[in-house]
């Protein structure tokens, strides 16, 4: 996502290094955040928001906006989160060969 956000316009934060976090750290940790001016967003509202901010993915962060789109993307982000784990255990092992 910084490759493509050619322009700047997303600060990325390391969740592990935050010192001051509106919320709790594991669930920072958990999920995927991201603050749109003054909303702090969660999950597939969190992406769609850092989307919007990339002009080549704009148009399906606006297509997000629909409420019936957002929660097909939240349900699929759900889905994501339960097979992240393995994946992440798979890819560990790997970097290791």
């Amino acid at each position: 996502m910084r490759r493509l956000d050619w322009r700047g316009a997303i600060r990325f934060v390391d969740a592990t290094t935050a010192e001051t976090c509106p919320i709790d750290r594991r669930e920072l940790l958990a999920r995927f955040h991201a603050r749109e001016g003054d909303t702090l967003l969660s999950g597939a509202a969190a992406f769609a928001a850092m989307w919007r901010a990339i002009p080549l993915l704009r148009p399906l962060g606006l297509l997000a906006r629909s409420p019936l789109a957002l929660r097909l993307l939240e349900r699929t982000y759900l889905a994501f989160l339960t097979v992240r784990p393995g994946l992440q255990r798979l890819a560990h092992r790997v970097s290791r060969t």
